[in-house]
C-alpha cells in the first residue's frame, strides 16, 4: 500500500510539471509587452522576496563561501533563464520548451569537463536520439535552423552548466539557501541589463503583463523550488526526474491551445525522440549499463 506522504510528494511534482510547462506560454504572451531582461529582474525579485521569508530562520548560515557559490550558480542561472526567455520570445513556446529541456543530456558532457566525470553509454546514446529529435523539430527544408531555436539550443546547454555547477559549488550546502543565493544574484544581473540595455517607453503594464511576472515568480520559481525540495524527501529520484519530465508534454498542450502551435509529423516525431532521449538520460536503463555499474547500484540497493 502506497503512503500518503508518497502521494503527497507525487501530487505537488505533478504541480511542478504542469507550472513550468504553462511558464514558457506566460513568457511568451508577457514579452509581447515588457522586455526580457525587466521580465526577468521582476520575477527573480519577487521570487528572492518569497525564498527569503520561507528560509528566514537558516539565512544567518550563509557566509564567504555560500555567497561564492550563489555568484557562480547564479551567474550560470541567469544566462540559462534569459537565453530561454529570448529563444520563446522568437519561436512558439512548446518547441523552445522542449529545446531548452535538453540540457539534461548534455549535463553527463559538460560534467565530463568540469567534474571529471566520463559519461557512460547511456548518455551517448541519449544524445544520440536528442540530436536526432532536435535536428527533426528545428531544421527546415533548407537544412537550416532558425534564430529562436539555436538561441533554446543554447539556453539547454547554459541549463546544464548550471546544474554541474550546482554539483561542484553547491556541494554539502543547505540546497533552499543555494536557491535563495542563485536568484538574488540573477535578479542583480537581470536588473543591471535591464537598466542599462533595455528602453523603459518600450513596457506596458496591463493585466496580462502584472499576472505573468507574480505568476513567474511566485508559482513558477518560489513555490516550485519548495515544492521540489518537499517532494524530494518522499520520493525517489526515478520518480522524480519521470514526474518532472513532463512538464514538455504540459508545454505542448498549452502552447497548442493558447498559441495554437502547428504540429507537423516531422515535429512531432522529433519531440517523441527528445523525450525518449530525456527518459534514458534520466532513468538510465540496465540494457545501457556495464555489468560494473549493474552491479554498483544492486550492492547501494542492499544497504
Amino acid at each position: 500500500m502506497q503512503k500518503a506522504g508518497s502521494i503527497k510528494g507525487k501530487l505537488l511534482l505533478l504541480f511542478i510539471a504542469v507550472a513550468w510547462g504553462s511558464s514558457m506560454v506566460v513568457v511568451k504572451g508577457s514579452t509581447d509587452f515588457i522586455p526580457p531582461g525587466r521580465l526577468l529582474a521582476t520575477r527573480f525579485t519577487i521570487a528572492s522576496i518569497v525564498l527569503a521569508l520561507i528560509y528566514r530562520k537558516k539565512l544567518k548560515l550563509i557566509d564567504k563561501n555560500y555567497i561564492k557559490s550563489g555568484l557562480i550558480i547564479g551567474g550560470f542561472l541567469f544566462c540559462a533563464y534569459f537565453t530561454q526567455t529570448t529563444g520563446v520570445m522568437l519561436e512558439m513556446p512548446g518547441k523552445s520548451q522542449f529545446l531548452s529541456s535538453a540540457y539534461c543530456v548534455f549535463v553527463p558532457f559538460i560534467g565530463g569537463l568540469i567534474l571529471r566525470e566520463k559519461p557512460k553509454k547511456y548518455h551517448i546514446v541519449a544524445a544520440t536520439i536528442c540530436a536526432i529529435g532536435i535536428i527533426l523539430v528545428s531544421v527546415v527544408g533548407t537544412f537550416s535552423i532558425s534564430i529562436g531555436d539555436s538561441i533554446s539550443i543554447l539556453s539547454s546547454l547554459c541549463w546544464a552548466t548550471q546544474i554541474v555547477a550546482i554539483a561542484k559549488w553547491g556541494k554539502d550546502k543547505d540546497p533552499g539557501l543555494i536557491t535563495l543565493l542563485q536568484f538574488m544574484v540573477a535578479a542583480i544581473l537581470a536588473w543591471v541589463f535591464t537598466l542599462t540595455q533595455e528602453h523603459s517607453s518600450s513596457i506596458e503594464i496591463n493585466q496580462r503583463v502584472i499576472f505573468g511576472v507574480l505568476y513567474l515568480g511566485i508559482v513558477c520559481s518560489g513555490l516550485c523550488f519548495l515544492f521540489q525540495t518537499i517532494s524530494q524527501k518522499t520520493e525517489s529520484p526515478t520518480s522524480v526526474s519521470i514526474i518532472l519530465s513532463f512538464e514538455n508534454i504540459f508545454g505542448i498542450i498549452f502552447s497548442i491551445l493558447l498559441f495554437n502551435e502547428h504540429m507537423t509529423v516531422n515535429k512531432a516525431v522529433g519531440f517523441v525522440f527528445m523525450f525518449t532521449a530525456i527518459l534514458i538520460s534520466e532513468l538510465k536503463p540496465n540494457f545501457l549499463k556495464d555489468k560494473s555499474e549493474i552491479y554498483i547500484d544492486n550492492e547501494k540497493d542492499k544497504r
